[in-house]
C-alpha cells in the first residue's frame, strides 16, 4: 500500500484508524467503557492540531485502494526521558485498522518509518508498548526491536498499566 506523510485534511482518518486500533487491540487491557467512550471526533481535533503545529511531529499514513488512510505512524526526537535527546527518535505511535492487520501494511510502514527516522538522521529509535500487548511485542520483536529494561506505568482508562521500552539501532 502507498506511504506518504500526512496532510491536516487526514486528521479525521488517523483519527478513525487510531480509535478502532485501541478498541481492538486493547479490549483486553482496559474497560470496554472506556474503550467506547473513545471519541474519533475529538481524537480528529488533536489531530488536525498536530498536523498543522508548526513543531508538528513527522506523521505518515499508508492508504487503501480508495486513498483513505488505513494505517499511520507519529515521531519526534525523542523527549530527553532516560535516553537523552540527539541521535534517538521516539517512534510514538504506529496504528493500523483491525482489517489490515496480517496483511503486511503495518512492516511496511514500519519500514518506511525508520527509513524516514535514518533519512532525518536518527541513528536509533525507542517506542513504548504496552506489557500486556502481546501482539504488538511479537510485532516490534519480528522487525528487530528489542526491550532495553525500561519500564513506565501509565493510568489509562482508570487502569494502571506497564508500558515496556523497546529500541533499535538504524544503522550498523
Amino acid at each position: 500500500m502507498p506511504t506518504r506523510e500526512a496532510l491536516p485534511e487526514d486528521a479525521a482518518a488517523i483519527a478513525a484508524v487510531h480509535v478502532a486500533s485501541w478498541r481492538a487491540a486493547y479490549r483486553d487491557l482496559l474497560p470496554p467503557a472506556f474503550l467506547d467512550s473513545l471519541d474519533p471526533a475529538e481524537r480528529a481535533a488533536v489531530w488536525r492540531a498536530r498536523l498543522t503545529s508548526a513543531d508538528r511531529p513527522a506523521v505518515l499514513v499508508s492508504t487503501g485502494a480508495d486513498g483513505r488512510p488505513v494505517a499511520f505512524s507519529c515521531f519526534r526526537a525523542w523527549p530527553g526521558e532516560g535516553l537523552g535527546p540527539g541521535p534517538t527518535a521516539e517512534l510514538a505511535a504506529l496504528y493500523a485498522l483491525p482489517e489490515v492487520w496480517g496483511t503486511g501494511v503495518g512492516r511496511a510502514l514500519l519500514s518506511a518509518s525508520e527509513a524516514a527516522l535514518g533519512s532525518a538522521g536518527f541513528r536509533e529509535a525507542a517506542l513504548w508498548v504496552l506489557a500486556g500487548n502481546a501482539r504488538g511485542r511479537r510485532f516490534y520483536e519480528a522487525a528487530g526491536w528489542r526491550p532495553d529494561g525500561g519500564v513506565a506505568s501509565e493510568e489509562t482508562g482508570g487502569v494502571l498499566l506497564d508500558e515496556l521500552r523497546y529500541r533499535k539501532r538504524l544503522f550498523d
